[in-house]
C-alpha cells in the first residue's frame, strides 16, 4: 500500500511540476502585456504619468558645445585669393535647454498639446577650452553677406566708411551671441538672438488615443508645414522634436524628427545597439544620403536653392538655409564629413572624421527617450567670394549632448527595468522549478513502478 501511495505521491508531483512550468511559461506573454499596458499608459503626455515631468522639463542635462574656426591668413585671402588657413578652436560648452516648457495647453478633442520651447544658454567654463572673451578671426558676417545682397560698389562703399574688411576680430561671446556691426547698424552674430526668445509654438500628439503618434509634431508656428523650400515634399515636417519618441523602438524602422536649426525634416536609421551605464539603448545615425547632391538622391532636389554655389545642384555636403535665416548661410556636417572632396580642398585644416564628426541619437528602446545625442555637429557656413570662384568657409560646428548622470539611469532602473528583471526571474524560476519537479518524480516514479514489478 506505501509504494502504491509513493506512486499517488509521484504522480501528484508530476502534475504539479506541469502545472508550475505551464504558469512560468503563461506568464511570459502575461507580463511582457502588464509591462506594455505600464509603459504605454506612462507614455502619455499629461499630467499624472511617469512622461510628464520630463516632457515639461528634461530630466538629463543638455550641453551645447561650439567649435570655431580661426583663420590664420585673413589678409592673404583677401588680397591674394589664396586658400584660407584654419585652425579649430573648442570645445565653449553651454548648457541649454534647462528651462520648463510654457504656455501648456491640453487640447484634449484631437489629443494635442502645444507649448513654447524657451531658449537658454548658460557658460560652463569647466567644460571649454577658454573663456568667452577668447578672440577668433572669423568672417565679417555682414561683409560676407553683403557679396549676395548687394551690389559691389554699394558695398565697398560701407567697407571703405566703416573702416572694416572681409575678415574681422572678435570674441566667442561675440560671434556666437551678438555684436553691434557697424555697417548695418544693428546687433549682429550667428545665434542672435536666443537667450530670451522663444521656438515654436509647438503643438504635438499626447498619444493618448494612439501611443505610436506620441510626441509626433503636428504644427509648428501654427503650421503643418515650413515654407523655406517651396516644395510639398521639402516643407513637411515629419516626426518628433527629436528629444524622444514612441516607445517601443523598432530598431527596423527609421526615426523622423523636424530640426528647426536647420529648417528640415531628417531621419536616422538603426547601427548598433550600445550599454549606456548599465541601459540598452539603441544607437541610430544620420544616413550619408541625408546631404547627398540631387544626382545621387533625387529628393534633396528641392534642397538646392543656389545653382550657381552648387554648381548645378552637384554639390554634396552642404544644405543652403539662407532662407529661413535672413542671410547667406549654409549647414553641414562638420569639416564638410560626407561632402564633396573640394569642399575640404578648397580650405587648409579640415580633416573630417567618422569617429568624431557623425551624427547619431542614442535612444533607450522602450520609453524611446533620448538620452545622448551626439554629435549633432551640425556646421554653419557663408559664402566667400574669392577671385576665381565661390569658397564654402565654414565658421563654427556645434555638438548637442543630453548627458545621462548616474541618478537619472538609477532612477530609470529602478522605475523599468528592475521590473522587468523581477518578472524574469519569475517566469524562469517557475519555468526551472516545475521542469526539475516534473523530471525528478518522473524519474522517480519509473524506479518505483519498476521495483514494484520486481517485487
Amino acid at each position: 500500500m506505501g509504494c502504491w501511495n509513493k506512486l499517488c505521491g509521484l504522480k501528484a508531483g508530476i502534475g504539479a511540476g506541469i502545472a508550475v512550468a505551464i504558469l512560468g511559461i503563461i506568464l511570459i506573454p502575461v507580463g511582457n502585456n502588464i509591462i506594455r499596458e505600464t509603459v504605454t499608459k506612462e507614455s502619455v503626455i499629461e499630467p499624472g504619468t511617469t512622461a510628464w515631468d520630463n516632457w515639461v522639463s528634461a530630466d538629463a542635462p543638455v550641453y551645447r558645445q561650439f567649435w570655431l574656426f580661426d583663420v590664420q591668413n585673413p589678409q592673404d585671402v583677401v588680397e591674394n585669393g589664396s586658400k584660407p588657413k584654419l585652425v579649430e578652436k573648442g570645445p565653449y560648452t553651454y548648457k541649454t535647454r534647462y528651462l520648463p516648457k510654457e504656455n501648456i495647453t491640453a487640447n484634449p478633442e484631437d489629443y494635442t498639446i502645444s507649448f513654447l520651447l524657451p531658449a537658454g544658454a548658460i557658460f560652463e567654463p569647466s567644460m571649454s577650452v577658454g573663456s568667452e572673451e577668447d578672440s577668433v578671426t572669423s568672417l565679417n558676417l555682414a561683409v560676407a553677406g553683403g557679396y549676395k545682397l548687394f551690389p559691389p560698389w554699394v558695398l565697398e562703399a560701407a567697407i571703405k566708411l566703416n573702416n572694416v574688411s572681409l575678415f574681422q576680430r572678435r570674441t566667442v561671446r561675440e560671434i556666437l551671441w551678438g555684436y553691434k556691426d557697424p555697417i548695418l547698424k544693428g546687433t549682429l552674430g550667428l545665434f542672435f538672438p536666443y537667450n530670451g526668445t522663444y521656438d515654436g509654438p509647438y503643438s504635438v500628439f499626447t498619444g493618448k488615443d494612439d501611443i505610436s503618434k506620441v510626441s509626433i509634431i503636428d504644427s509648428w508656428q501654427g503650421e503643418k508645414k515650413v515654407s523655406f523650400w517651396n516644395n510639398t515634399y521639402c516643407d513637411m515636417i515629419n516626426g518628433t522634436d527629436g528629444s524622444s519618441f514612441s516607445p517601443f523602438l523598432d530598431k527596423k524602422k527609421p526615426l523622423y524628427f523636424f530640426s528647426p536649426d536647420i529648417s528640415r525634416s531628417v531621419s536616422a536609421e538603426y547601427e548598433r545597439s550600445l550599454d549606456l551605464k548599465g541601459i540598452e539603448v539603441y544607437r541610430f545615425k544620420l544616413p550619408t544620403l541625408t546631404l547627398a547632391s540631387p544626382a545621387v538622391n533625387p529628393d534633396n532636389q528641392c534642397f538646392c536653392t543656389d545653382y550657381v554655389v552648387t554648381k548645378n545642384c552637384t554639390l554634396a555636403g552642404v544644405l543652403d538655409i539662407s532662407s529661413s535665416r535672413g542671410q547667406p548661410v549654409y549647414i553641414s556636417l562638420p569639416h564638410f564629413l560626407h561632402g564633396s572632396p573640394y569642399l575640404v580642398e578648397d580650405v587648409e585644416g579640415l580633416g573630417p572624421s567618422e569617429e568624431h564628426h557623425v551624427t547619431f541619437l542614442d535612444v533607450e528602446p522602450v520609453r524611446a527617450l533620448r538620452y545622448v545625442k551626439g554629435p549633432s555637429q551640425l556646421c554653419s557656413h557663408l559664402v566667400l567670394k574669392k577671385v576665381k570662384d565661390y569658397t564654402i568657409l565654414p565658421i563654427v560646428w556645434l555638438n548637442e549632448t543630453a548627458s545621462l548622470d548616474d541618478e537619472t539611469a538609477d532612477r530609470f532602473k529602478k522605475e523599468l527595468l528592475s521590473r522587468v528583471d523581477m518578472l524574469e526571474t519569475v517566469q524562469f524560476t517557475l519555468i526551472g522549478l516545475g521542469s526539475a519537479a516534473l523530471v525528478l518524480c518522473t524519474v522517480a516514479h519509473c524506479l518505483v513502478s519498476r521495483n514494484n514489478k520486481l517485487v
